[in-house]
């Protein structure tokens, strides 16, 4: 049934896209049979040529789509870089602008884990997003993040620059990856942060390691211990899946003769608030000067570059 639904979201563009070419059609017949050229029905066409080239244009981009995992759903993963209180306000800031995005998306976010600090921001966060190739745009954000503004936290208001990184992995179904019970170590505990007194007398909350590689995950989102397990082990199964590739893609480029540069755990874009703003994609080139705007959600112009440049072979922009 979810291939079956799958199938159906792939067609339904296609559909849509047939649908404003009858359309136009329709409207071509009209004004050819008027009169005059300035009919009502030439001006009706305008806006239905637009959106279909706004429908082509995303078409487009996942054509580029090359990865076994590109339409798999997404599991996002944030944790703030070194410098406390302002790097873990970046984390949750980062957290509500990817919510958004996935607002204006129509995707489903599914909070697995958030360890949220007393004090202010978060310490690290979990997430999956369910939707169409949600895993095959997300994979744009994947590495470090930068921010420089004026520190709220600073006293002195001296400018401050915050690291965040962002992991993007696919989640995989489970039979796609089998996991040895015998190589899981459990551990349920109490659950921290808001949640009334349920949180102070059920150990709902679900970590598990996997010794052979060291691998923890933990939920805590729900207040069933039963589903706190399972999503925490659709998110372990998914990121061993994840490691195994890495592994696989290592022993490669090895016998290739050279690493293929990934941008895994490096500076991928920057965010500035002051003393100007001006958010700054780092491989791809592409700048917005309106922060905030890309804060509430607007990514689409940095997903849609990093796909054309990977499809590349990741080749810089020329300046």
């Amino acid at each position: 049934m979810k291939k079956q639904g799958a199938l159906r979201d792939s067609l339904r563009p296609l559909q849509e896209l047939d649908r404003l070419i009858e359309e136009a059609d329709v409207f071509l017949e009209l004004a050819d049979e008027a009169e005059t050229g300035d009919s009502e029905a030439l001006n009706e066409i305008g806006p239905i040529i637009k959106n279909i080239g706004k429908k082509l244009d995303a078409l487009e981009l996942e054509t580029l789509f090359s990865g076994s995992y590109d339409f798999n759903d997404a599991i996002l993963s944030l944790h703030p870089g070194a410098g406390g209180l302002e790097s873990q306000d970046w984390a949750e800031m980062l957290l509500r602008m990817y919510t958004r995005w996935c607002e204006q998306k129509n995707y489903e976010v599914d909070l697995v884990d958030l360890l949220a600090d007393d004090e202010a921001g978060i310490k690290s966060a979990t997430f999956i997003v369910r939707g169409h190739a949600a895993y095959g745009y997300l994979q744009a954000e994947k590495g470090v993040h930068r921010m420089i503004r004026i520190s709220p936290f600073d006293t002195s208001k001296r400018r401050h620059t915050s690291f965040a990184s962002v992991d993007v992995i696919p989640e995989v179904e489970e039979e796609e990856f089998v996991i040895n019970p015998e190589d899981l170590k459990i551990d349920t505990y109490r659950a921290s942060g808001a949640g009334g007194q349920h949180v102070n007398k059920t150990d709902s909350a679900v970590r598990i390691t996997h010794l052979p590689t060291g691998t923890i995950v933990s939920c805590q989102n729900d207040r069933s211990q039963h589903s706190n397990r399972q999503q925490a082990m659709r998110v372990l199964q998914a990121r061993l899946a994840e490691l195994y590739r890495r592994e696989q893609e290592e022993e490669i480029n090895a016998e290739r003769g050279h690493q293929r540069e990934i941008g895994f755990g490096s500076q991928i874009r920057t965010y500035t608030f002051h003393p100007f703003t001006l958010v700054k994609d780092h491989r791809t080139g592409v700048e917005i000067g309106q922060v905030e705007a890309v804060m509430n959600g607007t990514l689409d112009p940095f997903i849609e570059a990093y796909l054309r440049w990977k499809a590349r072979g990741m080749i810089p922009l020329k300046k």
